[in-house]
């Protein structure tokens, strides 16, 4: 491989293979957590085809594939925030989720990534944006820090029947 990355905008006819992307990602980021069962409902419901058609065909959201020499290796979600936060307000937007194989990372391409997701987020003017993040994620919460994100609440993220505490990051509006 040249390692000739690339990102994309994802479009409907992605849809199977942001299923298979996203679940790929997310198992191999944190499938160790969770007792089988727990993890393959999650994956089923989460990641389906069908769910991310929704996603995809839903102009509030923006999905985008990191491609290595044509080759899927991460992706990233963004669109209103959905957190449980009191704070949250009409307007704000949120990545939800942002994942790239372990063979691709460590090269800059997940911070070229965030940065495409951004610059999305922001198109339309400064505004309040939010994150969640695994509480036991700390090389996460480190990078999202460097980015001017606080930890500002708390959640649980649901797989299956295992709950996992999530922090909740904010970053004010920048104008």
């Amino acid at each position: 491989m040249s390692d000739d990355y690339r990102i994309r905008r994802a479009t409907p006819d992605d849809a199977a293979l942001l299923a298979d992307l996203a679940a790929r990602t997310f198992i191999e980021t944190f499938g160790h957590l969770y007792p089988p069962q727990d993890l393959r409902r999650f994956i089923d419901e989460a990641y389906s085809v069908e769910a991310q058609a929704r996603t995809l065909g839903d102009a509030d959201y923006a999905v985008w594939l990191l491609e290595r020499d044509g080759v899927a290796v991460g992706h990233a979600l963004a669109g209103p925030c959905g957190l449980p936060h009191a704070e949250v307000a009409a307007g704000d937007g949120e990545l939800k989720r942002l994942y790239v194989l372990r063979e691709a990372q460590n090269g800059g391409q997940g911070g070229r990534l965030f940065q495409t997701v951004l610059d999305w987020l922001l198109r339309d003017g400064p505004r309040t944006l939010w994150i969640g993040v695994w509480s036991e994620n700390h090389g996460a919460q480190r990078f999202y820090a460097r980015h001017g994100f606080v930890h500002v609440g708390d959640y649980d993220f649901v797989v299956g029947d295992t709950r996992d505490h999530e922090f909740i990051l904010r970053r004010p509006a920048q104008g």
